[in-house]
């Protein structure tokens, strides 16, 4: 706004107030100017004396000024400070001194009054939206004492409000959806925009809606700002979305009121309303005969205008599949339709095949008269393929007998080419299937021949596999499976079913069953075994057994007597004829072992050797070699013990030249006093030059005679003993003689400058034993005792 436009407001907006303030009657004008104390609170029409109503008095109260609440306009900005009311007392007359003071919310910042008038003014701009109100404390006070001539009173200062504040939606933008087709009137979604001003005061929150951009689409309430559809047969597949603008206007939507927009988005959600339509109406594909069944062979697709779940179709054959050899599945990623074979086709069979083809939605609309559908033509053509070779048969279980001759015919295994070539087919027998190569094959014809002689106890199938190639394309091959059978002829002669080991009681009774025997027949033939048992020729008259059939392919050997003895005899042998009835019949001779035993009255076999007879009492041959065992065993473990103790005890014995290891050579002598001259050579330490400055060394054994080194001389005599070890220990470690040994050499040498000399009675013998221990008291009580020890030892030997 141009400053002169502002400066024109700020003098109307005075101008306005002070007539307000001037013309407004005390009775309604607020705020009141403070009146006499005879004065009423402003709004009433009170007399001096009082005001009647009914039959009640009302009386007043008297008090130092009276007021209402004041206002301000919001908003103002004039040049000067607007004036808000003026206070005043009846104190003020006009030669008393009195002074006005304001105290509160804003008292001194926002609102300021002349002391001296009681004039206050709005100094800052104001702001309803941030306050409303302001409440303050007005007191009357001496000027010249500051002391209060009244008590504080307390009054309220109310922002008026003016339209400053356009509508806003906090909320926005919106989105919402409606479903296609939806009726003229049906709600889409409802918006709302709030108004910052005062809602009492004025039409300055009143808010109207209305559409700026949407018609004739959509249309909204006024007042509730309820958005609904305007215009019949919305359809989402002509236009989907749709950008409303909605329009919020204060002041009821009078010229002069602010307004707020938004932007709705309104999305027509989809229903199935579109039925799946073929792209053509005709497919032709070309299928070779020799696809594998389950893998596809064409695609159809329906496309539909829907989308997700509206826009799914499932497919199936309703006419042309009499042989059910195709089947029709939905992709559900590319909705497709996948033409698949079920059964294998047939170039020489049938060349072509005609399906009518339906798709057709999954789910529909009650109200949208579906479900929606749509068929199709498909036309297949079969196209020849080279094909291998067809048995005519998948299986065949062929018999041989087991006896049959090398080059028997045993069958004959047919395949022809399918094709309209008709090519010749070879036979072949696949060898891993035969690694015998009991089985030959004509490649012609496709008979089977005997190779190997056959056994049927030994593998009564045999299982090959045959294969038919053509002639022409040797790439085409098949397979069928030849089950053999071996055919069972009586080959083998029946046997015992064990090794029987019968034992006679020596107090057997004659006819006693001694054994049971049954026999086994490797063959089997059709009707079943018997068998038949009978003594040998030679055996047909023996005195101690017989034998019984029992009808049931079992015999019965039985005792003929009860003079069975061990001494006598220890083990009979009977041989046993086993007949089948087989054609021809096989027999033959087992032998059955009968054992003499000695038995309990009971017959229970106690032992059956002749050698406890003269073993003692109780003891029988495996008792004793029990006991021998137990014996051997305990002469083995204490050998062992004695063999393990002597080589505990013997030493680790390392020969010398042999041993390469660090070595460390420990000397544990204790000595035995001062007369013990041998246990330790304590002539190196006396004489640390040694024999012409060269120790031989004791703890090696040198290959080489060491030779002292020329340009080394020992030190002369008298020196310290710590200098010759350095010295020996420097000659050690640069020896080039010295083998590959770690020693130690150990020197017990207490060092020199001691005050109190050696302690040791190594040299006692040489020694005048005149020597002073007084100072030892002087070193403390340990020191002072041991000194007293020695001068009695001195007086002792004095004495």
């Amino acid at each position: 706004m141009p400053k002169r436009s502002e400066e024109m407001l700020a003098e109307l907006w005075t101008s306005l107030l002070l007539v307000w303030i001037t013309c407004v009657p005390y009775t309604s004008m607020t705020p009141i100017i403070g009146q006499s104390k005879s004065l009423q609170i402003a709004g009433s029409t009170a007399t001096s004396l009082g005001l009647v109503e009914g039959q009640r008095i009302l009386s007043r109260a008297k008090r130092g000024w009276v007021w209402n609440q004041m206002f301000v306009l919001e908003e103002f900005s004039g040049p000067d400070p607007i004036l808000v009311g003026r206070l005043h007392t009846d104190l003020d007359v006009g030669g008393k001194s009195i002074k006005y003071v304001l105290a509160g919310e804003g008292a001194g910042t926002i609102f300021a009054i002349n002391e001296m008038t009681g004039d206050i003014h709005a100094m800052k701009r104001l702001d309803r939206e941030e306050k409303a109100e302001y409440t303050l404390t007005a007191q009357v006070i001496n000027a010249e004492t500051d002391q209060p001539l009244e008590p504080p009173s307390e009054f309220i200062i109310k922002v008026q409000d003016i339209n400053d504040n356009p509508p806003q939606f906090i909320e926005g933008p919106y989105r919402a959806s409606v479903p296609e087709m939806s009726a003229v009137g049906t709600p889409v979604t409802r918006v709302t925009a709030t108004d910052a001003d005062d809602p009492v005061y004025g039409n300055s929150a009143k808010l109207v809606y209305s559409i700026l951009d949407g018609q004739p689409y959509f249309s909204i309430d006024p007042n509730t700002a309820t958005i609904k559809i305007a215009l019949q047969a919305m359809d989402r597949e002509m236009r989907e979305e749709y950008l409303v603008v909605i329009q919020a206007k204060d002041m009821g939507g009078h010229m002069g009121g602010l307004s707020g927009t938004t932007t709705v988005t309104v999305t027509l959600t989809d229903i199935n309303d579109n039925p799946p339509k073929f792209s053509k109406s005709l497919y032709e594909f070309v299928i070779p005969e020799d696809l594998v069944v389950g893998k596809p062979g064409g695609k159809v697709k329906a496309n539909d205008r829907d989308i997700g779940e509206n826009a799914k179709s499932t497919y199936s054959i309703i006419d042309g599949d009499d042989r059910n050899m195709f089947e029709i599945t939905t992709d559900a990623q590319t909705q497709e339709g996948i033409l698949r074979l079920k059964k294998p086709l047939d170039f020489e069979t049938k060349r072509s095949y005609t399906l009518k083809v339906e798709a057709a939605n999954v789910r529909f609309e009650p109200s949208s008269g579906g479900p929606f559908k749509d068929t199709a033509t498909v036309k297949i053509a079969v196209e020849d393929s080279d094909e291998p070779p067809i048995f005519s048969k998948a299986t065949y279980v062929l018999e041989v007998d087991e006896n049959a001759p090398i080059n028997t015919v045993i069958g004959t295994v047919t395949a022809r080419d399918p094709d309209v070539t008709a090519s010749l087919v070879r036979y072949f027998i696949d060898r891993h299937t035969d690694l015998e190569r009991q089985f030959n094959i004509n490649v012609d014809d496709g008979k089977i021949t005997l190779a190997k002689p056959l056994d049927r106890e030994t593998d009564m199938w045999h299982n090959i596999t045959v294969t038919a190639t053509e002639v022409r394309n040797h790439s085409q091959i098949s397979r069928a499976i030849v089950a053999i059978r071996v055919q069972d002829i009586n080959d083998n002669a029946p046997e015992f079913a064990a090794e029987y080991e019968a034992f006679v009681c020596e107090n057997s009774k004659p006819g006693q069953v001694i054994q049971v025997l049954t026999a086994i027949d490797r063959d089997d033939p059709v009707q079943g075994h018997y068998f038949e048992y009978r003594l040998i020729p030679e055996m047909l008259n023996n005195p101690n057994f017989t034998i019984k059939n029992n009808g049931d392919n079992t015999v019965s050997v039985l005792a003929k007597h009860d003079n069975f003895r061990r001494q006598k005899q220890e083990m009979y042998l009977l041989p046993i004829i086993v007949t089948d009835n087989g054609n021809p019949p096989m027999s033959s001779t087992n032998t059955l072992i009968i054992r003499v035993c000695g038995c309990s009255k009971e017959g229970i076999v106690q032992s059956c050797n002749v050698e406890a007879y003269v073993l003692p009492i109780g003891l029988s041959m495996g008792a004793l070699i029990a006991i021998l065992a137990c014996i051997i065993l305990l002469l083995v473990i204490v050998v062992l013990f004695v063999t393990l103790r002597r080589h505990k005890n013997e030493p680790l014995i390392i020969k010398d030249d042999e041993d390469v290891r660090e070595n460390i050579i420990r000397y544990d002598d204790e000595g035995g006093g001062e007369e013990d001259t041998e246990a330790f050579d304590i002539a190196t330490l006396q004489n640390p030059d040694g024999i012409n400055g060269y120790l031989p060394r004791k703890d090696i054994k040198p290959d080489l005679q060491f030779m002292p080194r020329q340009g080394q001389h020992s030190g002369p005599n008298g020196v310290d003993v710590d200098e010759f070890i350095n010295v020996r220990l420097h000659e050690a470690d640069n020896d080039p003689t010295a083998p590959p040994y770690d020693s130690i050499q150990i020197y017990g040498y207490e060092g020199r400058g001691s005050i109190a000399g050696s302690l040791s009675s190594l040299e006692t013998a040489s020694s005048d034993s005149d020597q002073n221990y007084d100072y030892l008291r002087e070193w403390g009580p340990r020191f002072r005792r041991l000194g007293e020890l020695y001068s009695v030892g001195e007086s002792d030997r004095e004495t």
